[in-house]
């Protein structure tokens, strides 16, 4: 080993130990703990999880709402990037500073906000009943907490998108325009081909981000919605129902939920390369 191989680990030496502090410790924990119940080695709280309906629900709302959530968030995402590459660099920073803020409004903030919008007597609503689009909306539903999962997903993919369509260069963009390319047939065809390695990687990312919301969903519709975040939360602090160790348990089946679309999309990227 070189000398500078040796420097260059001791170095690393410091943000490796944080790492095993602050990630694989707490890993380690919790999936030791995982495979304990009623004080005993045991496969029980998995097999709960797997054969419980009510916790299999969970997962199942929970995908659904970040599935839809990561698509709209992408589709709008992108589409907006698209007009940023046309716009002027002061629109184009201002347009940037509310995708981070929107991307980083979210928690009891964004409840609160979407309570006053869409609540009851919120302004949204009863402009919608005064010009009789809607009979009624109740914010504290699936439904808004659909609206609650996009508004922050769709800011973020923004972000995110927006920098990655620098591969799409401006010269292959205006030479296609020349050739009587139309600008859709040349994102179809050219641009989204380009730029679909990092868009699989934006989409998982958004995908990631709404499974692990809770805030959001805890202060805007409480336990009323069955997602997997609020049954770890319940197994938790709950004072009846008590179970940190059934609860490790779904966190890592949370987690291997995650890791299927990553290592997917590693397998693709890497075809892809070759």
């Amino acid at each position: 080993m070189s000398v500078q191989n040796r420097k260059m680990r001791l170095l690393a030496a410091p943000f490796l130990g944080v790492i095993a502090i602050l990630v694989l410790w707490p890993l380690a924990s919790v999936i030791t703990d995982s495979f304990f119940a009623g004080g005993a080695l045991s496969l029980a709280n998995y097999r709960t999880i797997l054969t419980d309906a009510f916790y299999l629900q969970s997962f199942a709302t929970t995908t659904i709402i970040s599935l839809i959530s990561t698509g709209t968030g992408l589709v709008l995402g992108f589409l907006v990037a698209v007009a940023l590459r046309a716009r002027s660099g002061g629109t184009r920073r201002i347009v940037m500073a509310f995708a981070n803020i929107g991307a980083n409004f979210a928690g009891v903030p964004l409840a609160m906000a979407l309570i006053f919008l869409f609540g009851l007597n919120g302004m949204f609503t009863l402009l919608l009943k005064e010009f009789g689009l809607i009979d009624d909306f109740n914010v504290y539903s699936f439904t808004g907490l659909i609206i609650a999962y996009c508004y922050f997903q769709v800011a973020l993919a923004t972000l995110l998108i927006t920098p990655a369509l620098a591969a799409v260069g401006q010269d292959i963009e205006e030479a296609a325009a020349l050739i009587g390319v139309g600008k859709l047939r040349f994102w179809l065809r050219v641009g989204l081909p380009t730029v679909a390695r990092q868009l699989l990687a934006i989409a998982i990312l958004l995908f990631a981000n709404a499974m692990g919301t809770f805030a959001t969903t805890f202060a805007l519709t409480g336990t009323s919605i069955n997602v997997v975040t609020i049954r770890i939360s319940e197994l938790v602090s709950g004072d009846i129902f008590s179970d940190p160790n059934l609860a490790n348990a779904i966190a890592i089946c949370l987690l291997v939920v995650l890791l299927v679309p990553i290592t997917a999309s590693q397998i693709l990227a890497g075809e892809k390369r070759r």
